[in-house]
């Protein structure tokens, strides 16, 4: 199935021993200065055990005040090598190779993450998302960090790393430089293509010069930076010319810059199509004879296949794949395609988790960043355990507890598995949140785990059934406020509008703009019906990040949905809906009106099992409305701490 992804490539002198990559993603696991923690060294054993051929870690700072991120890595000295070294030696205990990517943030960094310096860059214009005036970088800074990037990687050689990625890409410093949109300089870095991609041939240079010949010395660069005034492929051609011409090993062909505006999605979301940079890289490969890396939204391995049998690139990058399933590469070359993890595109855990200055996370991987410290290994006196309901919590919670050997049951009071996450996948572009449940579903059948669909848990079944452990996974119901006519025929929960369990006319008032709302407006909207949606806060989307409410807004826009935004909901009528906002009273028509107000958690009786029974545990959006990242975390932790 798999003759070509499962077959060496040589990068320079270095066999890597299948075409999967592991692109690099900054995880936030290491030490304040820069060394290798042992929770970033579990995270890169555990792919190196699933299989990937190619290992290439996050940026590693070339001196103190490059990093973009507080808890990266850094060989700016040389007191951080040998934790570095730890890290390759682990992973040398497998068939994988290991490259370093070295890079400097530039503009994207902020001073609260960098040692309280302010960022640099070509030219002083704040990045879109950081917004913090860089200072503009002077000849003789620009030539110390020419030489910082030689030091880096020199280090990174006596640190056992196979490799090295110079990163000129996604609008960190190197890209700066090569781009008319951020670099306005007018001196010998300025200008021309040749003044402004000189640093990358420095770089290139004072490296080669460092590590001899023998060492891949590869980059990363954006094809299509997808901003305006950036960058297109019409250039990105002659750059790929030019980066062999001057001796770099491989070329990383990807895409994008920080901006929620950003149309070259670095970490693309769900609105973006699978494999969408692959012709980009397919260009770049005509032009060139040393090997060339395509990444972005490729999450199946036979999808890899097909890539490397149109000849579109050398070796595929699955950089969030990995972090879904780091055993991705095993399972496909035994054929168990079933079994993998696949990753879904949300961003929760991998995106906006850094966002907020912490480490990622996964929402269909509950165990990333955690590979160290779980231990999978049998109970000696398995316990009985009723887990009840069936969403991502509860299918999480029945399948860690069915690992550590526990009889499971998991009743559901519904038809079907997948709770809330079912009707989530039902907006535009989130079908594959389905693919999660699926995936837990075969788990839990293959680890014999007892489901009962059309069930719901009472006090008689569980003093029938006197499990040993209950774990309430009940999740919650829909927000219903006391709006005058909110019980009239014709107003319905969001949750069975998307499930198409009631019918909808053709005028439409959505009461809520967030998540559930908002994207609800979007799926009734592609139905070509006239919607319209009522939010009392100043925007929609309020609780999305920027990548993401960007594009769900597109899709508002494109069908041209209505929004009232700062408005009030005072009333419904048989056929219209009375708001309020500081403009006054008025009546939008409606024929179906959907309460898309969220949810609050349901408990009652989970609550009420507590005060018959002392085992009993309640977690997710039973305790406190969150999101499926949050539950899979709980259920995983539930059923994983069972003794």
């Amino acid at each position: 199935m798999f003759k070509k992804l499962f077959s060496p490539q040589k990068i320079n002198n270095c066999e890597i021993p299948n075409r999967l990559a592991v692109t690099a993603m900054v995880a936030n696991y290491c030490n304040e200065d820069g060394t290798a923690s042992d929770r970033y060294i579990a995270y890169h054993e555990a792919k190196a055990k699933g299989g990937w051929g190619l290992i290439i870690t996050e940026d590693y700072a070339v001196n103190e005040n490059a990093m973009g991120y507080k808890y990266i890595a850094g060989l700016w000295n040389d007191e951080q090598i040998e934790s570095h070294k730890k890290l390759t030696d682990t992973i040398h205990k497998y068939e994988s190779k290991i490259f370093a990517q070295i890079y400097h943030a530039g503009r994207q960094s902020s001073s609260h993450v960098n040692r309280g310096m302010q960022p640099v860059a070509p030219s002083a214009i704040p990045c879109p998302w950081l917004r913090e005036l860089p200072k503009e970088l002077t000849i003789a800074e620009i030539e110390q960090i020419v030489e910082d990037f030689g030091d880096c990687a020199l280090r990174a050689q006596k640190a056992g790393f196979d490799g090295v990625e110079v990163h000129a890409g996604h609008g960190y410093l190197l890209a700066e430089f090569m781009s008319t949109y951020v670099n306005k300089r007018t001196d010998k870095y300025g200008g021309c293509l040749d003044n402004r991609v000189r640093i990358i041939k420095e770089v290139y240079e004072n490296i080669r010069s460092k590590v001899g010949n023998d060492f891949p010395v590869t980059i990363r660069f954006s094809a299509i930076e997808g901003f305006e005034g950036g960058r297109d492929i019409s250039e990105s051609r002659v750059l790929a010319k030019l980066f062999e011409e001057w001796g770099f090993d491989a070329l990383h062909v990807s895409n994008g810059a920080y901006g929620d505006h950003n149309r070259g999605g670095i970490v693309a979301p769900m609105y973006y199509p699978h494999a969408f940079n692959v012709d980009s890289a397919a260009e770049i490969k005509k032009l060139v004879n040393i090997p060339v890396f395509t990444v972005n939204r490729i999450n199946d391995p036979r999808m890899c296949e097909t890539i490397l049998e149109l000849d579109k690139a050398d070796f595929i990058g699955m950089g969030r794949g990995s972090l879904a399933d780091p055993e991705l590469p095993n399972k496909a070359k035994a054929g168990d395609l079933t079994s993998i993890r696949y990753c879904i595109g949300c961003l929760q855990g991998c995106v906006e988790g850094l966002y907020q200055g912490g480490p990622i996370s996964c929402l269909v991987n509950p165990t990333l960043g955690r590979e160290g410290e779980i231990d999978y290994s049998k109970v000696d006196e398995p316990k009985s355990v009723l887990v009840i309901g069936g969403g991502p919590g509860g299918l999480e919670a029945a399948r860690t507890a069915a690992i550590k050997g526990h009889k499971v049951s998991i009743y559901e009071k519904r038809e079907f598995l997948g709770g809330q996450f079912k009707s989530a996948s039902y907006p535009p572009c989130k079908g594959e949140l389905g693919t999660y449940i699926a995936w837990a579903a075969n788990e839990l059948d293959k680890l014999g785990v007892e489901i009962h669909l059309n069930t719901e848990v009472t006090k008689e079944l569980v003093d029938k059934i006197k499990p040993d452990l209950i774990i309430a996974a009940t999740g919650g119901t829909p927000l219903m406020p006391p709006i005058k006519g909110i019980d009239k025929p014709h107003v319905v929960a969001a949750e069975d509008a998307l499930l198409g369990k009631v019918p909808t006319g053709d005028r439409i008032v959505v009461a809520g703009g967030g998540e559930v709302g908002g994207e609800t407006a979007a799926h009734l909207a592609m139905q070509q019906k006239d919607v319209s949606v009522v939010e009392m806060c100043p925007t929609l989307f309020r609780e999305l990040d920027g990548v993401n409410k960007y594009n769900i807004m597109k899709i508002l826009d494109e069908y041209e949905v209505k929004r009232h935004t700062e408005t009030k909901v005072v009333e419904i009528l048989d056929d219209g809906v009375v708001v309020e906002n500081n403009k006054g009273q008025f009546t939008i028509p409606a024929d179906t009106v959907v309460i898309g107000l969220g949810y609050k958690p349901n408990n009652k009786f989970a609550e009420e099992l507590k005060e018959s029974y002392d085992n009993v545990i309640i977690i997710g959006g039973a305790v406190k409305t969150s999101n499926a990242l949050v539950a899979t975390r709980e259920g995983f932790d539930a059923g994983i701490s069972i003794k």
